[in-house]
């Protein structure tokens, strides 16, 4: 249990003992509670504001009634605030239009930043300081309103004890998000914003600079913790992480130093401190004491712009902080009246209980070594500005009650009720002097808007609150934040903006992969896989490029792929049109030598119709392996298997000609024999145009059912398409094919059969070798046709239509052209028959 509920207990017990003799009456148990500050009037307004910070907790020994808190450490910023309601209460009675005829009153105590004295007020408030009040207790309150208190968890306190007799309480900076519930607080406003608004700006303040990595202190009260929660959940909206979460309370030091053990061991370099001025103070002794600099703090408008804070050390500490703060107001008047108006009057002093006889303020020396200490104070008139509306809005609701008019003034006899003020507070909506509009939302709070502010160092060495942007939440969403970056100094005076991440930015080509046992800000960056890219710094995943596309070598953007297909300029083309274009050339001397010598008896043996027809298929089987080079169209596909089908026949089909006369010559020489007038040279023309007609007609099937067509193969290889001609028809490719095969097969077993009979010049067997390595290419083919990737799919196929051409050229004309040319006296008759 605290010292201070033991002393409320220890005082409860007294007085109860002491009420069991006193006569049954209404009257206040124990001593009456007296203002710090009052003066009379027809209607009143209360007060309550920490004018000193300390307290001093009297003995207890529980055999007496314990003596009252000593109360000790003036706060000049909240008597400041005390003064504020004074000068503003005073300009009301001095106006014209605002309750004209009717005077306020004011009623101001001290709590000495004790919850128990903010009690203790809070009754005095409520039932006056009359030690009696006869044989009923249904008097009304001693005041219409109270102003205060500065911190939100006495402001709950304040409110939760008000709210069931309905006495209007209106706050200049309890902040706290609790207090917006209108069922647990239904008589609380303030004339500032909720923490739900500056909670979640801090967020956005955050992510704004690329902080995902933040260390966050609160203090330990509702103010503290409601306002950290908010944050919390909108940094995870944000993205931002948290690396630690710590709080302590202004009574527990050895929690401060656990705080900042753990802000010492931290990495990350910003840290968001939702504290209370007295939090903030102690924290910034310790940080001070263990020489914990160069951090960025983000503070809140309880402590950002608090002149107790500015020491000859703090500003290591807290050189650079931003932060949001009430707005400046700037009203006429108020300064002369706290500086002036205060030091210069006289003032009265609370003194054992009772109101002290008036004395100058300047005989007391004490005060007078504090006013230089208050005058820089003055120009920071956020809060003051706050009370300043405070008042005027429950003068505006009086005057409201009393039905006020220029003319006849207010009407008096009307008997005002606390819960007829809260009411009207919710329906004022007026100007201030200074031009600011004052008006409460449905949850009893003022709109929110914040100055972002800035710890600078002046030339003169003073600390500056320099304003460096603006949050205003009646703006529209994409206009509420704004920021003038350029004119911040961040921590050691350094214009270049801090980094406080847990992992660097993962950069586009790369994807983020967390860090097992992080938070999501921590992770590895890992290079996109081939094919995918991202586009974006820090992405969460890859995506994949489109079919026809592949990712750079950064993998930050997808190209089209490269289009492989056997083209010209390719060494490997050169080569291929080189053999062929020399088998072309071959095969033209050939027929050259053939023409020449075409009455020889050598030529006229072997059929030289036939030798003459051969060499012009073999002209086409070399030039056909030419469309299988260059850019695949509609056209060149279906003319490159149609050419290549039908010209091979011919060429097959003028050797089987040949073989079939070979054999056909051995029958006519038996006796009886007539075989050759069935197969003379027009039956060897049909047959070759028979057996070229089939092809024609299965090429024209092919064609017109499902012709070959140029198609992208981006199966075969990742990175590149290849630009290939399909098959269309596998059955039509297949059935070409096999067409030639049958015949090549058919040729070669005849020139088999033929390879020994008797003749010198015997053309079986050169037919039989030609046939042999003609199957053997074509048999080879087929596998490295199905295994060979992309172009050297086509050259492959270039490769056995020349070998195969070659063969048949060379088996069959090369032994004739040799004779010919070198061996002219065996180009005989005689010779041939094998009579030599």
């Amino acid at each position: 249990m605290s010292p201070v509920i033991t002393v409320f207990f220890a005082e409860l017990l007294f007085v109860l003992a002491a009420a069991e003799d006193e006569p049954a009456s209404c009257q206040i148990l124990g001593s009456p509670e007296f203002p710090l500050l009052s003066k009379e009037g027809d209607v009143m307004i209360g007060g309550i504001f920490s004018i000193h910070s300390k307290i001093t907790q009297p003995p207890l020994s529980f055999t007496a009634k314990p003596t009252r808190l000593t109360c000790s450490s003036v706060n000049l910023r909240e008597f400041r605030f005390a003064q504020t309601m004074i000068f503003a209460i005073e300009e009301i009675n001095q106006s014209d239009f605002l309750l004209p005829n009717v005077s306020v009153g004011y009623r101001v105590y001290d709590n000495c930043g004790s919850t128990l004295s903010s009690m203790r007020a809070v009754m005095a408030l409520m039932n006056g300081d009359e030690q009696t009040a006869g044989k009923t207790c249904f008097g009304k309150s001693a005041v219409h309103a109270i102003i205060g208190e500065s911190e939100s968890s006495s402001t709950i306190v304040l409110s939760r004890t008000t709210g069931p007799f309905k006495i209007p309480v209106i706050s200049h900076s309890a902040t706290c998000e609790c207090l917006s519930s209108r069922k647990a607080f239904p008589s609380f406003f303030r004339t500032i914003a909720s923490d739900l608004y500056q909670s979640r700006a801090l967020a956005q303040l955050v992510k704004h600079f690329g902080w995902t990595w933040v260390g966050a202190v609160n203090s330990d009260s509702d103010y503290g913790n409601n306002g950290m929660a908010i944050f919390l959940t909108a940094a995870r909206e944000e993205g931002v992480c948290v690396e630690y979460t710590e709080k302590f309370h202004r009574a527990e030091p050895e929690k401060l130093m656990k705080v900042v053990e753990v802000i010492r061991k931290s990495t990350a370099q910003v840290i968001v401190g939702f504290l209370a001025h007295v939090e903030m103070n102690n924290l910034l002794e310790q940080l001070s004491l263990h020489n914990i600099t160069g951090r960025q703090f983000i503070g809140v408008e309880a402590w950002i712009t608090a002149d107790s804070l500015v020491t000859p050390t703090s500003f290591s500490v807290l050189g650079g902080s931003l932060g949001f703060a009430v707005q400046k107001a700037n009203i006429s008047g108020l300064d002369d009246f706290l500086i002036k108006g205060f030091w210069e009057r006289d003032c009265q002093e609370n003194s054992g209980g009772t109101m002290a006889e008036t004395v100058p303020c300047k005989e007391n020396q004490k005060l007078i070594e504090l006013k230089d200490d208050d005058d820089d104070d003055v120009a920071e008139l956020r809060y003051s500005s706050n009370i300043y509306k405070a008042i005027y809005a429950v003068a505006y609701s009086l005057h409201s009650i009393l039905k006020c008019n220029y003319n006849g003034g207010c009407d008096k006899t009307v008997n005002v009720n606390p819960w007829q003020v809260v009411n009207s507070l919710k329906h004022v909506n007026f100007t201030i002097k200074n031009g600011d509009q004052v008006w409460f939302d449905r949850t009893g709070a003022a709109v929110a808007r914040y100055e972002v502010v800035n710890w600078q160092r002046e030339s003169d060495g003073s600390v500056l609150f320099k304003p460096v942007g603006y949050y205003d939440a009646s703006l529209p969403s994409g206009q509420r934040f704004a920021l003038r970056t350029e004119d911040i100094m961040w921590p050691g005076g350094n214009k270049e903006l801090p980094v406080s991440v847990c992992s660097e930015s993962c950069h586009p080509g790369t994807r983020k992969v967390l860090q097992k046992g992080k938070p999501v800000c921590c992770y590895d960056c890992v290079p996109c896989a081939e094919g995918e890219i991202s586009n974006t710094t820090d992405a969460n995943g890859c995506s994949k490029c489109p079919e026809e596309y592949w990712s750079n070598q950064n993998r930050d953007a997808c190209i089209l792929k490269d289009i492989e297909f056997l083209s010209f300029p390719e060494v490997m083309s050169k080569i291929l049109v080189f053999f062929t274009l020399f088998g072309v050339v071959l095969t033209l001397l050939v027929a050259t030598l053939f023409l020449i010598n075409k009455d020889t008896p050598l030529v006229k043996a072997n059929n030289s119709e036939l030798s003459f027809l051969l060499l012009f298929s073999l002209t086409l089987c070399f030039l056909c392996s030419l469309t299988f080079i260059g850019r695949p169209s509609a056209w060149s596909c279906m003319l490159r298997h149609t050419a290549f089908g039908i010209t091979f026949v011919l060429c097959i089909s003028c050797i089987l000609g040949k073989t079939i006369v070979v054999l056909m010559a051995f029958k006519a020489t038996l006796p009886g024999s007539n075989m050759m007038k069935w197969f003379g040279p027009a039956q060897q023309r049909l047959s070759v145009l028979a057996f070229t007609l089939i092809q024609v007609l299965i090429c024209i099937l092919w064609l017109t059912i499902k012709p070959p067509l140029p198609f992208k193969n981006i199966k075969h290889y990742k990175e590149k398409i290849i630009l290939e001609c399909a098959l269309g028809s596998p059955v039509g490719f297949w059935a070409v094919l096999g067409y030639i095969g049958l015949l090549a097969l058919l040729c070669f077993v005849l020139a088999f059969l033929a390879r020994k009979l008797p003749d010198n010049f015997n053309e079986a067997k050169f037919i039989t070798f030609s046939m042999l390595i003609f199957c053997a290419v074509w048999i080879t083919f087929i596998p490295a046709y199905v295994s060979s990737p992309g172009k050297f799919t086509v050259a492959v196929e270039i490769f056995a239509i020349l070998a195969s051409s070659y063969g048949i050229l060379f088996c069959i004309f090369a032994p004739k052209c040799f004779i010919i040319v070198l061996k002219p006296e065996l180009n005989t008759k005689k010779h041939l028959m094998g009579k030599g």
